[in-house]
């Protein structure tokens, strides 16, 4: 089996959280029936909203720097656990020789397979504003609805003020209202484009049908591995 490289980091929860669902996506009977996971938990990596929507510092030469080494460490698949950080996907993948997988892409083509026709795009303003979902979600069928603006602040408070800070009584009276009004509005099930957002989901106990990319990357990663997968 080819080893997994895991670019992390963007948070370490996140990470951990991606690393948790290859485990339980594999269907193993023994230790050595899972695939062989090397992760960079490289927390220097500048914060990718900021990047994308203020100028901020430029995350490229550290993805790239944790692509490489994971390669020089015997990757050969690597997966990047945020989502926001897809948005500079070609340059992470230009400074690599091995296949790394696009977690929005997958997304799109689980979901499309689900036969849903409307879902909601939870994730951070980097990840929206940029357009990578949207452009993976094009002409596939599935109607993509964002938050209203109000929505989409109570989305980066849970992310920033909730997971990120490590709150664990955080008030989640806006995002609930958010989502209700999504759901309102037709969305069949939220998509927690966002890799702090399927912890989230736990952590507060948040109603809601959900696609967790993560879970698709997760699956995704234990194939191209040649590990063998559970049933779902």
């Amino acid at each position: 089996m080819k080893t997994l490289g895991i670019i992390g980091g963007m948070g370490p929860l996140a990470a951990a959280d991606l690393l948790e669902k290859i485990v339980q996506n594999t269907q193993a009977k023994k230790d050595q029936d899972n695939i062989h996971v090397i992760l960079d938990s490289n927390t220097h990596i500048p914060d990718r909203t900021a990047a994308i929507l203020h100028g901020g510092s430029d995350p490229r030469p550290q993805l790239q720097a944790s692509a490489c080494r994971l390669e020089a460490a015997g990757a050969g698949v690597l997966a990047i656990s945020c989502n926001t950080a897809h948005y500079f996907y070609k340059d992470v993948s230009a400074a690599v020789s091995v296949p790394v997988l696009h977690m929005p892409r997958l997304t799109a083509g689980w979901l499309c397979r689900t036969g849903l026709t409307r879902a909601a795009l939870l994730a951070t303003d980097g990840t929206v504003q940029s357009g990578i979902y949207q452009a993976a979600f094009a002409g596939s069928g599935v109607d993509l609805l964002m938050p209203d603006d109000a929505g989409q602040q109570a989305v980066m408070s849970l992310i920033y003020e909730g997971v990120k800070a490590g709150k664990a009584h955080f008030n989640t009276a806006a995002i609930r209202a958010a989502l209700a009004r999504l759901e309102a509005a037709g969305a069949g099930a939220f998509i927690l484009g966002c890799t702090e957002l399927p912890p989230a989901f736990s952590m507060y106990d948040l109603p809601g049908r959900t696609i967790d990319p993560t879970t698709v990357l997760a699956r995704a990663a234990v194939a191209a591995c040649g590990g063998l997968l559970t049933a779902g």
